[in-house]
């Protein structure tokens, strides 16, 4: 088969992890260096294996030992980190468009690639990720645009680790090159000839001229739709977040809610669950407290759970809580005790779930837990195991006007004796309205309000929220 027949082939193929690094090496525009850390060279080997690396390496280099990465690339508080990623990929740019722009620079589009990853050590006692990262060139002379990935390696072996490397690594290229104007498209394929038992992906971050109408936030709720992470977070000014990074050592309150839009109900949940957490904590964790405002797939989907999110929807819910200060965690876990347990491998420090009564009973109900062996004991055990605490806020019902508590909830008489177990030891802790008045807020009837015209929604909603709905004409407002 002649060159021209294999090109043609991949084009039209979906070609596998082989025949990847072979279309990328009879590109003859694409042309760059490779620069690992940790676990190998197993990206670059694959470009070196398929035949035709004369045309796409450039140079490929490991700096392996912490002095010569220093010495290289500037010291860095943690090697395994995208500070030293960026910083890898800021060096050996600018030295393949210092050392070869001038003779090539009409035909060809430079790249750098750079990862950085800790794999299964010796012990297999170590946190298995990586960072890992792409600048280039999407035309010749063109202004470089950049993809960063964080990504956590399940494979039991350091061997079958080291391959998931190479894989992703060539999966993220070639969606670099050939699929950067299909966002969806380009998630979808880092996981080609990979699956969730091999790795999770929950960070991705475009930037650059080729990727300046992608919202990253879009792309964090497409990493959990798509199933490559179970969570990814955002913070308020709308950057993509990696949950260690900010929740690291530090305690956390997440409030679970739909958030559509946010109303003064949620903020005083926050605070009241702050004042009655912060009186639990040690003196020196006081005023540390992370603040995560969660919305589940389930939520986004909605009342059935099936379809594909709103994207619209998203971002107008997402606006809301980040004109609020919130950060965002965007999950798949739609029982409390698997979120619990993805906050614990992110801190070490005590953790909150705040709550309305009404989430109690569902939290309660056997019939959610018939995927596990032991049933609602063993979706107790996980959730209230170690540091966890939920904090449960008042509810007023709309048409008795009882007001619902955690002292005068009422649930059925085989997991009444559990609940009374779980208030007694302190791990479910009832809260007092900051301001009362929020009790009478409901959010349906805020969006209710707020599509017909009855502007008593805006007494219901923070005021960077009401101006915001005003301004981009959010959750059906009219003007």
């Amino acid at each position: 088969m002649s060159q021209q027949s294999v090109i043609h082939k991949l084009e039209t193929d979906r070609p596998d992890t082989h025949g990847k690094a072979l279309r990328i090496n009879l590109d003859l525009r694409r042309y760059g260096t490779f620069a690992e850390i940790g676990a190998g060279q197993e990206v670059v080997r694959w470009f070196f294996r398929v035949g035709g690396a004369a045309g796409t390496v450039a140079k490929s280099m490991s700096a392996y030992d912490m002095a010569v990465s220093d010495a290289v690339y500037g010291p860095a508080d943690r090697y395994v980190s995208r500070q030293r990623v960026e910083s890898m990929l800021d060096h050996e740019y600018k030295l393949n468009i210092e050392r070869l722009a001038v003779n090539r620079s009409d035909t060809t589009t430079f790249f750098a690639f750079a990862d950085s990853v800790a794999a299964r050590n010796y012990s297999g006692t170590n946190d298995c990720h990586g960072w890992m990262g792409v600048r280039f060139q999407v035309y010749p002379r063109d202004q470089e645009s950049q993809v960063i990935i964080h990504f956590r390696l399940l494979d039991p072996s350091n061997v079958l680790q080291q391959e998931t490397i190479g894989i992703i690594g060539v999966n993220l290229l070639y969606a670099a090159f050939f699929l950067h104007h299909e966002p969806e498209q380009f998630i979808q394929s880092l996981m080609d000839d990979l699956n969730s038992n091999r790795i999770e992906i929950d960070l991705i971050e475009f930037s650059g001229i080729g990727f300046r109408a992608i919202d990253n936030r879009v792309m964090s709720l497409s990493l959990v739709q798509n199933g490559l992470a179970k969570a990814a977070m955002f913070g308020p000014d709308g950057k993509v977040l990696l949950s260690t990074d900010l929740l690291r050592k530090r305690p956390v309150l997440v409030e679970r809610g739909s958030f559509r839009p946010v109303t003064h109900v949620n903020l005083d949940i926050f605070e009241s669950a702050t004042r009655a957490f912060e009186a639990q904590l040690p003196e020196p964790d006081r005023g540390k407290i992370v603040h995560v405002a969660e919305i589940t797939m389930r939520n986004l989907m909605g009342s059935d759970g099936k379809g594909a999110p709103n994207v619209r929807d998203f971002l107008s819910r997402a606006d809301a809580m980040c004109a609020c200060g919130l950060n965002v965690l965007v999950s798949d876990f739609s029982e409390f005790y698997r979120l619990a347990a993805h906050l614990r491998r992110q801190t070490t420090k005590p953790i909150g779930l705040a709550m309305g009564t009404v989430t109690v009973p569902e939290i309660f109900d056997p019939s959610y837990y018939a995927n596990l062996e032991g049933g609602l004991l063993e979706a107790l055990g996980r959730l209230l195991s170690g540091n966890v605490t939920l904090f449960v806020y008042p509810y007023r019902d709309k048409k008795s006007g009882q007001v619902l508590t955690v002292e005068n909830l009422a649930l059925p008489a085989d997991t009444k004796p559990l609940y009374d177990y779980a208030v007694r030891n302190g791990r479910i802790v009832g809260l007092e309205c900051v301001k009362p008045e929020c009790l009478s807020i409901d959010s349906r009837e805020v969006l209710a309000c707020i599509a017909s015209g009855d502007r008593s929604w805006e007494t219901m909603v923070p005021e960077p929220v009401v101006k915001l709905i005003r301004e981009r004409r959010l959750f059906g407002h009219r003007g």
